[in-house]
Order: C-alpha cells, then structure tokens, then sequence
C-alpha cells in the first residue's frame, strides 16, 4: 500500500488562493481586492502593498526564497524570470526580505527575445508584466527550491499583447457584457456576471528516458520522424480504459498530488487508445484560470515523468499509425449565480433562452469557421487532425438527434412543439437496474460538439495552449450575442421577434450543422458544396487571422488590434519554418550518421556470410541475396531522397521569411521529408535489430 494522501488538506495548500487571503490580509484590504478580482474595479497601490508583504510572508512560510512573475509569451511555453526576496544588506551585515506592491504588479523582462511579429525590435527590450490578480500565485517547489510564481498578462512597451493571456482576458470581457445584455432581455436581474468555463482534457505519452534519449528525433522535435508499425498497434482495442500499468500508477498518483497542491482539479485518468498513451482531465474552472492550470499540468506531467524514469510526450502525432493526442476544450458559459446558458432542460423547445444562445453559437461558428480552424492550427496538428479518432480539419457542429428535429421543426414549421427523450435502457439482464440512456449519442468525428450542456472543442493540440481556442470562441459568440440584442432590444413585439430571430439563425446557418461520420471521404466534398473552408494544414490556416472579417471582429471588441494580429500570423508561419526546418534537419542527421551507416554494416555482414556459404560449396544463398539486393536497393534510395532533402534545407534561408519560406517548407520540404521516410521504414523491417540504431516503434510504446 503507497502512503496515505489527504486530499481535502493537500487541495491547494501552496496556493494564495481566496481562503488564504480571507485569513491573512485585514478585511478592508481583502474587500477591495476582491472588488478588484470580481468587478474590475481598479487596485490602489495602498492595498497592492499590503497583499504583497502577506503573499511574501506566506510564501517564505512555504519555503519560497524568490519570486517570479509567471507568464505565457508567444513560444508555447510559460516564462519566468525569478528574483529573490533579500533587499540590500544592513549595516550588521543581515540582510533583509521584502515584497512591494510596485514588484507584485509590474515586472520588466526583456521583450526583445520573444516573438513579436515585427511589433519589437531587437533594440527595443522593454516589455511589461502585468498582476492577473483573477488567477491566484502559487508556491512551485522544484529542484531551485521554493518560488512564489505570480500569473501576469505581458505586453510590450507601447502597449501591444505579447502572450496569450492578454487578449484571453480581453475576450471574457467582451462575452460577459454582450451575454448579460441578452439575459437582461429575458427577464434576468440578478447575474451580476457570465464567464467562460472550461474543462481541457489532456492527452499525452509516456515512453521510457533510456529509450527516448536513443531517438534524436524525438528528443529534438518531439516526434518520431522514422519508425515502422510494429506486429501490433492499437488494433486490438485493449489498451483504451484497460488496467494501469504499476510504473504508469505510481507516475499518475504523483502528477495528482502535486496537480492538487496547486489547486488544479486533476479528477479523471485512463489509459488512452494507443499503447502507451493516457488522459488526465480536470474539473470546469473559469477560463483564464481553466489555461493557467493547463500549463501547469503540462508543466507537472512531464517534471514527474523524469523522477520516474520516464519521458512524456506532448506531440500531436508523436507515432505515425497510432492515435495522436489532443486537448478536447469543453466550453460552456455559466453566470455568477450557477446558471449555465447551454443547459437544455428536459424540454429544449420551450427553452426559448437556450435556442437563441444555441443558434447564436451556430451563427458564431458558421460565420468564422476559418478563424476556429485557425486557432487549432499546429505544426503537430497537421499530423494529427482527420485521422484515427482525432476530428477532421473542417469545422462543423455536432448538436445530435435531439436539437436537430428541434432546429428542424423550426426551420420547417416556424415552431418547435415536441423534444426526443431518452428512452429506458434494455439490457436483456433483469439483475441489472434500469436507468435512461441520453436523448443523444456522442460523435467522436466532429470537432465542435454539443455534448448536453456544453461544446467540446476536439481540435486543440495536446501541446498547445488552450487560449487561442477560447479567445475566437469568447469572441465570435459576443458578436453573435450583440447582433442579437441589437434586433431585440429595439423590437416592439420582443417575444415574436426572438421566435423569428431563432429560426433565422437556424436557417441561415443549417450548413455548419453535421451529425455524420467526419471521416467519410464524401464529407470533404460535401464541406466545399456548402461553402464551409477546408483549409488542411497550418499555413492554408493562418491567413484567417488577418482577413477584413477578422479584424473588424477583434478591433470591435478591443480584443486584437490589426497590428496585432498581422504579428501574431508572422509568428505562425515563422514557428511553421522553424519547426519543419528542424524536422529536416534532424532526418538528415539521423539518416547521415545512423542509417546509413547501420545498413551497410548489414550490408556488409550479409555479403561476407554469402561469400562464406558460398566457399563451403554450392548451397543456395538466393535468400540472402534477395535480402543483400532489397536491402542495397533501399539503401541507394535512401541516400537520394536524404540527398533531395538536404539541399532543400540550404534553399530555406533563400527565401523570405513568413508566409513565402513557410509555404515553401510546407510544399516542398514535408513531401521530401515523407519520401526519406518510406525507405527508411522499409529498411528497419529487413535490418537485423541488434544493427538497427534505435529502439523501434514495439520498444516505445509496449515497454514504458
């Protein structure tokens, strides 16, 4: 039996959350901080001092000797830059420990080392962080010791968002306003507040270190850029929900624990599809706080896979041929008094206040499907999206039988008189009791899903931030919600006008509706009949950011300038070129000094044991040398495509940077890359595996 863990008292023990601050800080102070937390309303540096000389005290009591202003720039990663508590010595050589309000709310790291888009130069250093009081700080204990992490928004100094936090932040704003002009509509008085709420699952692999640091590729891209499929893959069905590995539990009751001591609500973990691959999912959170405690789970699960001897991949597609992961965005929007806008009820139908917010999201997504897509866009994504169960590139909604035949009694009638209910569960065992099953099944195809009372976003890589996906959803669903209102609000017979409202939506934007198989190859053809954007990879993506539409939605809502986005779409197509370039690169490497030299040693040993038979006397060697000619034939393929590539790598640097070197990258390096990979894999499954240079596909996934 392991150790006893307490959750109730590890829950957010090293964590300044609201409990904490209701004890430690004087009621007047913990007041008007939680004006500032709950209605915006702005912190006097009076105050600001107080919290951080107790956010100080509490933190050294944790044993933190510095602290950090906890970012998330563009690169995908967080940011720190970490300073202690210690103040200049006094005169009896003691030094002293102190924490000011100025240092809680404002730091200054260099911004000239973070992507930009061209926003910064390389001489213009000064950046701001800036105190998200909303997200509580927290005490990280690693291998530094104690740090008191303080999660900020980051800008530069004229003002343009650098991270993902700021516009996230802007974005709630926006929803909230538009969603309580809507519940006002309705009659609703009392909701002070709407916020997003969001679930990430997290999907990830865990391969053992040994094996990992014998893969340059994964250890360089985070993927196998080689690897041929082993005898058994995940056909079988038996890893998904099986049994946990012991070395896999012992990693999985550590990553709760400290999940737990930092207050992110680690509740369900199973082991995914593919061998290999598991699931850690968390309980709803407000949004910004729902994407700070995803980094720090990413953070968590890869820092205890190490302690176990293990290596966690968060790659889209880390395996070609076994599931990819990814990160399903549940999304709901539930107001400061417990009501969730996309809870149906028993009777969807009559739920006049759910069908406009149900059809305003459908309006929302039909009108900005490219910029949904685009948020999802990922150099691992492009692996990963349309294959084994992972949704299709093409944004379409799943609502299910039910709201379906209500939107179509809608669209056909003008009225919707009737909901399907669930039925009662026969199993054929009378021992077993009865209970109802769902009015609707799941579809595991679509990438936005109406799962009972919220959306599942399916489409966000298991590396990426969960920001960028909620920001374009906060967005696009306040624009649909102001539409509305402004129809409403002017509308002399209210109750007509939001009946008709709601089957216009309906029927404008029915094409978004799909409840079929994502997968079918008619799908695509279908998704370009009704006009929906196909855009397969990233850089076809991209260009969604910075289009009229795009940028009269942001700049409405002060949630992007057209600067910004211009900067951030340069950012993409330059993390693209890089990635892809790395990617190549490192197939070169491994193809130079590994595979060729491994397959002419077998070659070679092939050739000298044919000659050695040979000299015995006249036994058949046709086999051999069938093997030696396949062998030798893939070899000389190898060498020219690994040829083609590499000089495609040195025209990189000939092209522009942005869009042109990264379409460049996407048309001419990634089918040069999978052109090396075809004889390569073939090659593996005839070279003796004691000469292979690197554990296989079987040794990864089937021995964690």
């Amino acid at each position: 039996m392991g150790d006893y863990v307490n959750v109730k008292e590890l829950f957010g023990c090293d964590v300044f959350n609201d409990s904490v601050m209701q004890d430690r800080l004087p009621k007047k102070v913990y007041k008007e901080l939680k004006k500032t937390i709950e209605e915006g309303k702005e912190l006097s540096m009076e105050v600001a001092d107080v919290v951080a000389h107790e956010m100080k005290e509490w933190a050294i009591e944790k044993g933190a000797t510095h602290y950090s202003h906890w970012f998330q720039p563009l690169t995908g990663v967080t940011a720190e830059k970490h300073d202690a508590f210690i103040t200049a010595p006094m005169e009896n050589g003691k030094v002293l420990q102190s924490f000011s309000g100025k240092e809680l709310i404002k730091g200054e790291p260099d911004a000239s080392s973070f992507p930009s888009g061209g926003l910064r130069a390389t001489f213009e250093a000064r950046g701001y962080t800036t105190w998200d009081c909303t997200s509580p700080a927290f005490v990280r204990h690693d291998a530094a010791g104690g740090t008191l992490c303080i999660p900020t928004a980051f800008c530069s100094y004229t003002g343009e968002a650098l991270d993902q936090k700021t516009p996230l932040l802007r974005s709630m704003e926006a929803i909230n306003t538009q969603a309580l002009r809507l519940l006002r509509l309705f009659g609703n008085t009392t909701s002070k507040r709407v916020t997003p709420s969001v679930g990430a699952e997290q999907e990830y692999f865990l391969v053992d270190k040994e094996k990992y640091m014998q893969r340059k590729d994964l250890v360089y891209t985070g993927r196998t850029l080689f690897g041929a499929m082993p005898p058994k893959g995940q056909e079988m069905d038996d890893h998904y929900f099986g049994t946990i590995r012991q070395r896999v539990s012992a990693y999985m009751k550590e990553v709760n624990e400290e999940c737990w001591k930092l207050g992110v609500t680690a509740k369900t973990q199973h082991n995914e599809v593919a061998p290999a691959q598991h699931e850690l999912a968390p309980i709803y959170a407000p949004v910004n706080i729902a994407a700070d405690h995803n980094q720090i789970m990413m953070r968590i699960l890869k820092k205890v896979a190490s302690r176990h001897g293990m290596r966690c991949l968060l790659h889209e597609k880390p395996f070609a041929g076994l599931n990819g992961s990814g990160k399903h965005n549940n999304w709901s929007l539930t107001t400061d008094d417990g009501i969730n806008l996309l809870e149906p009820g028993k009777t969807p139908h009559e739920n006049i206040q759910f069908l406009l917010v149900l059809t305003c999201i459908l309006k929302a997504v039909d009108k900005h499907a490219d910029l949904l897509r685009e948020s999802a866009a990922d150099v691992g994504n492009d692996q990963r999206l349309g294959g084994h169960e992972a949704p299709p590139a093409v944004i379409s909604v799943f609502l299910g039988e039910q709201l379906e035949d209500v939107l179509e009694q809608l669209i056909s009638t003008g009225t919707a008189t009737r909901s399907k209910t669930g039925e009662k569960m026969d199993t054929g065992v009378k021992t077993l009791p009865d209970f109802m099953k769902d009015a609707t099944d799941r579809n595991r195809t679509s990438p936005f899903a109406f799962t009972g009372n919220k959306f599942e976003f399916r489409m966000v890589g298991s590396k990426d931030s969960i920001s960028a996906c909620n920001v374009v959803l906060n967005t696009i669903t306040a624009e649909a919600f102001k539409e509305a209102c402004n129809v409403l609000e002017s509308a002399e017979d209210f109750d007509l006008a939001v009946h008709d409202l709601i089957k216009e939506y309906a029927t404008q934007h029915q094409r978004i509706v799909f409840n079929g198989n994502g997968y079918a190859p008619e799908w695509e053809k279908e998704a370009r009949r009704r006009g929906l954007p196909v855009l397969t990879s990233m850089v076809d993506a991209i260009p969604a950011l910075t289009t009229d539409k795009a940028v009269e939605l942001f700049g409405e809502f002060g949630v992007f300038t057209k600067t910004e986005l211009e900067s951030r779409a340069e950012i993409q197509y330059e993390i693209y070129a890089k990635a892809i370039n790395i990617e190549a690169k490192t197939m070169v490497d491994m193809a130079t000094k590994q595979i060729i030299p491994a397959v002419i040693k077998y070659t070679t040993v092939l050739a000298e044991s044919i000659n050695q038979v040979k000299a015995v006397g006249p036994i058949d060697v046709s086999v051999q040398m069938d093997l030696l000619k396949k062998a030798s034939k893939l070899l000389k393929e190898v060498n020219s495509t690994m040829n083609k590539l590499s000089k495609l790598v040195d025209q990189i640097e000939t092209h522009p940077e942005g869009r042109d070197r990264a379409v460049f990258c996407r048309e001419k390096l990634v089918p040069a890359m999978e052109k090396l990979r075809e004889p390569v894999d073939e090659l593996e499954m005839l070279v003796d595996k004691d000469m292979w240079p690197m554990p296989s596909y079987g040794d990864l996934v089937f021995e964690p």
